[in-house]
């Protein structure tokens, strides 16, 4: 039985797909149990009250364990989970020692290591699902602001990163592998607004604002806290002159190109209308 967490989420959705597609036992873990609409087959489970009855696999997203994933975690050790799999971040590679997002998911990492015999941690670059931020501006216009017009990123499609997980927890990964998973393509902000508004039919166009507008944006936002829009500002500052690498390893592992960002937009068409 593999568990997941952030069962209904950006890449917990494709994932519990992908296995349940290919015959694996899924437990799927939900705050919405009963409005979950999971393919047929897979259990569905309270996060509040995880089941790790015969659970073997562990995929852990941090984003959906909001008191933390220490109680996930000793519960799998207890219940004799053999591999864990985070969902971690490519920033744990930064230098950054202030980088709340990079020591947020390097504490997850060391903790989720400890667990079980055998773990992986996926490292995600940007996703390109964080183009959903531009949502409400793209209704509202052709003009999309924000910081750091020409900071370039390799954002990856969910799907890839589920593809990705998906092999990790049926085993087809060896234990301590920590890929980097990027997108097939190395963007701008402006590039990424300018092709969605290809897709969409419309001029779109980015409007670089200042460091401290941008700052103030972020706060005024949900869950967001002074420490991560610093963290994040100051990268999105260094990608401008050091540009995110593609990375080889999505491809490596799947065996193909992952999808580019135009191929993620234009799934998505209907969202931005």
């Amino acid at each position: 039985m593999i568990l997941i967490t952030g069962a209904t989420g950006t890449v917990g959705r494709p994932l519990v797909a992908a296995l349940a597609a290919t015959g694996h036992p899924v437990r799927a873990l939900t705050r919405t149990p009963r409005a979950a609409r999971f393919p047929p087959g897979v259990e569905s489970c309270d996060s509040a009250h995880p089941d790790l009855d015969g659970v073997t696999s562990v995929f852990v997203n941090p984003a959906a364990l909001w008191r933390g994933e220490r109680t996930l975690l000793d519960a799998a050790k207890a219940a004799g989970v053999t591999r864990v799999v985070t969902l971690s971040s490519s920033s744990v590679l930064s230098g950054d020692s202030h980088h709340a997002v990079a020591n947020r998911h390097r504490e997850l990492e060391a903790a989720a290591g400890s667990v079980a015999p055998e773990f992986v941690h996926l490292r995600p670059d940007a996703f390109a699902a964080n183009a959903r931020q531009w949502i409400g501006q793209v209704k509202a216009g052709d003009t999309v602001v924000g910081p750091y017009a020409q900071a370039v990123t390799a954002p990856v499609h969910e799907d890839d990163i589920a593809a990705v997980a998906a092999r990790a927890l049926t085993g087809a990964l060896p234990s301590g592998e920590t890929p980097v998973l990027t997108g097939p393509e190395a963007l701008s902000f402006s590039e990424q607004v300018r092709i969605l508004g290809a897709v969409l039919g419309r001029p779109l166009r980015y409007e670089e604002i200042s460091h401290p507008a941008a700052r103030d944006a972020m706060l005024s936002g949900p869950w967001m806290t002074e420490e991560i829009a610093d963290s994040l500002l100051r990268y999105f500052a260094s990608c401008v002159d050091n540009p995110t690498p593609v990375a080889p390893d999505l491809e490596r592992i799947l065996g193909h190109r992952g999808h580019t960002f135009e191929q993620w937009a234009a799934d998505r068409t209907a969202e931005f209308r």
